[in-house]
């Protein structure tokens, strides 16, 4: 008795859906690229990781600008949701920037491969147009961030808009220093796995809010 026509010959191997193909070529690039960097990886490699030929990786990606692109894309729209629903869900911004943080431990201890893609490459502007992803998510961290800073001072009825601008500019200065800390304190904290994560993001809200707090109140070191 002969099988139906949808049965696969002996011996023929099934076809991997082009979805999940897909999805196992992104898996193994993001690994490649978190641990080589942009200019350490090369198809060989991802194509190796992925146990496929060169060919086929091709068929997918045209290029390795076109994989990088789709890699950091699909990092960044996961983690914008993120931090955009945690901070609205925050009731101040002391809140938002303690959301933050959470956020971004969560994000490093649950994708570590794209943990190291971002701070590998989050701010590497000579890479290149490849790395437009991810400067937009640094610019999204930022606005965030700003919007953070503003957020009380603008609740203020008193405040004049020479102040306002004044305290605008302060906050575009402010955003760089916030998110570098930041991302430098989930990094140290990976490394040192004895700390404990709450101290350390507890020690991260601290470092940003309660030295923002006196930047706010007008506090400043004289000049040299």
């Amino acid at each position: 008795m002969t099988g139906g026509a949808g049965d696969a010959a002996p011996g023929a191997r099934r076809r991997m859906p082009h979805a999940l193909r897909r999805e196992k070529l992104l898996a193994a690039a993001l690994a490649e690229f978190g641990r080589r960097g942009y200019h350490g990886t090369q198809m060989d490699h991802v194509a190796a990781a992925a146990r496929v030929s060169k060919a086929l990786l091709y068929q997918h990606f045209a290029s390795k600008e076109v994989l990088f692109a789709e890699v950091t894309g699909s990092i960044v729209a996961g983690l914008t949701a993120r931090l955009d629903e945690a901070v609205a869900a925050g009731q101040g911004s002391a809140e938002g920037v303690r959301a933050m943080v959470r956020v971004l431990f969560d994000h490093a201890t649950d994708e570590p491969d794209a943990w190291a893609l971002l701070v590998r490459h989050l701010d590497k502007p000579e890479a290149g147009l490849e790395l437009r992803e991810l400067r937009e998510l640094r610019d999204r961290l930022g606005a965030v961030l700003a919007a953070l800073l503003l957020r009380r001072r603008r609740a203020d009825p008193g405040l004049s808009a020479a102040a306002l601008a004044v305290n605008e500019h302060r906050a575009r200065l402010l955003v760089p220093l916030m998110y570098g800390s930041m991302l430098s304190m989930v990094s140290w904290w990976l490394e040192h796995p004895d700390t404990r994560r709450e101290h350390a993001e507890q020690m991260a809200v601290e470092f940003i809010w309660l030295g923002l707090d006196r930047l706010r109140t007008g506090e400043r070191l004289p000049k040299a």
